[in-house]
């Protein structure tokens, strides 16, 4: 067999085995990723269940890295805060092992194909012959046929490597011979594969088989994969590099816990390797992937124990260290969660989108707020408080514009029946709140036009526009209260009560502004009048069909 031949074999291996990773990896988000990210979102509520939480979803979708970046993606969105991040992160490392022992304890101790070809076979007549509404487990059919190209490219992997010459076994019992030197390579050389391929788990299976045909010793491998733990955070840091400042933090957390872990290891290397074998099954005698599997598990539950009671001070050293970019805080005129480039999942795509919907409802109440204040005792200028209530609405229009068109940005991209419903609602919402900018608008110019026409303002009779507005401010903060949750039916008859209520009132001083008409009341000033009740009336209506969009959502 020629070297041409055999280096092609051996990418054509490890390019099955990588494959075989994604397709597992994607299948199993696809059927649970909005359970998985629901748990993120909910069970980091301490550092200690944000641990458990990286920890469950890593071990689920079988990739440290698929965790991390969604990390990054929730810290940006501002869904998870960066002590949560660190706790996920610390969780994820240790789920991340899980491959290496599946490798150890399963790809190597007999025929791998009288259990991957059954899983291929399974997996295509889930994937290819279930119904559509069973689309979760079309995906599970996805996940193992992952699962059985994964276990067939380390197959291939392991017989395609040559057994090692005698002068490859002199030229690594040299290179073992530099000492500590070598640790240091060796942890270059991990670093390096991890990045190549993109994931530690398959850059530490390929260090097993390795270690498994006797071409690295036990020192070496050792090395290897404390390299490989730091070759794994290029995908979060790559993720966060047009994202926020916070998203950057969670990156560095990752990165600089990592490479913490393996100064500490490397420096305690020979008494490192001392406590791995005494834990491993068999001790130092236990085979060389048994130890190698647990010196990855050992290393990242020792490094979470050390770091773990450090989390906060962790946090405040990157929050000193990862600044903000030049311009990057006072930059209101962009969006702060839709700014980067639309990722594959559509569910994060949503929350990006509900995040920056919940900042334009909380602009759209207080210009509302503004508008009674001004009501209420209004000031000898109105001009400085329309300039800046207009400016406020300008703001509204622009979020309108950019979220219109990244929600109909992601409308084009394939996903769920769930998600496209609330893409269209929240497309709805959108509409609503920036009308009730309008609406607030107008009123701050009614207002104005009242002063400069002379009109008495204490004759629009604020005794019965005061209860009046306060309802419609009310059900704007029922409204920002619930923004992004699907409300209940009991909610959603709460909002209706409000604006059965709303249309009552209106209904009653519009039949009061008649009757001042008819006898003889000045008709601007009871123009101007009905014009402040209709638009109050308007903000109550785009606020419960908000509700009512709120009640379709998932």
């Amino acid at each position: 067999m020629t070297v041409l031949t055999l280096t092609l074999e051996m990418i054509g291996a490890l390019g099955l085995f990588l494959y075989g990773m994604k397709v597992l990896s994607d299948g199993i988000q696809s059927a649970a990723g909005d359970r998985l990210k629901s748990a993120l979102n909910q069970m980091t509520r301490s550092p200690l269940a944000a641990v458990l939480t990286g920890l469950g979803v890593t071990t689920l979708v079988q990739s440290s890295s698929a965790t991390t970046v969604m990390v990054v993606s929730f810290v940006n969105a501002g869904l998870l805060t960066l002590i949560q991040a660190v706790g996920v992160i610390m969780g994820a490392n240790i789920g991340t092992t899980v491959t290496a022992w599946i490798v150890s304890l399963i790809g190597f101790k007999f025929k791998i194909t009288l259990l991957a070809m059954p899983m291929v076979g399974v997996g295509f007549i889930l994937s290819t012959y279930i119904k559509s509404r069973n689309k979760a487990l079309r995906n599970y059919g996805d996940a193992l046929i992952g699962f059985g190209i994964l276990f067939i490219g380390l197959d291939f992997l392991s017989h395609t490597l040559p057994k090692p010459s005698p002068e490859v076994l002199h030229f690594l019992s040299r290179f073992s011979g530099l000492g500590f030197a070598s640790v240091l390579v060796s942890v270059l050389v991990g670093t390096i594969l991890t990045i190549l391929v993109h994931s530690s788990s398959a850059s530490t299976a390929i260090v097993i088989t390795l270690a498994l045909e006797g071409v690295i010793d036990f020192r070496m491998a050792a090395g290897l994969v404390l390299g490989c733990n730091i070759g794994t955070t290029i995908d979060a840091f790559l993720a966060s590099l047009a994202a926020r400042v916070h998203a950057r933090r969670a990156a560095w957390a990752h990165i600089l816990f990592n490479v913490a872990g393996t100064v500490w290891a490397v420096t305690l290397f020979d008494p490192f390797l001392r406590l791995v074998g005494a834990l491993s099954p068999g001790g130092m005698e236990a085979n060389a992937a048994t130890r190698i599997a647990m010196l990855h598990t050992v290393f990242n539950v020792v490094n979470t124990l050390v770091l773990f009671p450090f989390v906060r001070r962790f946090a405040g050293l990157l929050e000193r260290l990862v600044r903000e970019r030049p311009g990057e805080a006072a930059a209101p005129e962009r969006l702060r969660y839709v700014a980067g480039p639309i990722m594959d999942s559509p569910e994060m795509n949503l929350l990006y989108a509900q995040k920056e919907i919940s900042d334009m409802a909380a602009l759209a109440r207080d210009m509302f707020v503004r508008f009674r204040k001004a009501l209420k005792s209004p000031p000898e200028d109105l001009e400085p408080e329309i300039e800046a209530i207009a400016a406020l609405e300008d703001r509204a229009d622009q979020m309108r514009e950019e979220l219109t068109g990244f929600i109909l940005e992601c409308a084009s991209h394939e996903m769920g029946e769930r998600a496209r419903r609330d893409l269209a609602a929240s497309l709805r919402i959108v509409d609503d709140l920036e009308n009730i900018t309008d609406d607030s608008l107008s009123l701050m110019h009614l207002l104005d036009r009242g002063r400069k026409k002379k009109l008495p303002t204490d004759a629009l009779k604020l005794e019965e526009l005061g209860p009046y507005t306060l309802l419609v401010e009310n059900f704007l903060g029922f409204v920002v209260a619930n923004m992004n949750k699907h409300i209940s039916d009991e909610q959603l008859a709460q909002a209706s009560e409000y604006e059965d209520r709303i249309d009552g009132i209106r209904a009653t001083l519009k039949k009061s502004a008649r009757k001042r008409l008819k006898a003889g009341a000045n008709v601007k000033l009871e123009l101007l009048y009905i014009d402040l009740v209709r638009h109050v009336e308007k903000i109550g209506d785009h606020a419960f069909g908000i509700s009512r969009a709120l009640r379709e959502m998932r």
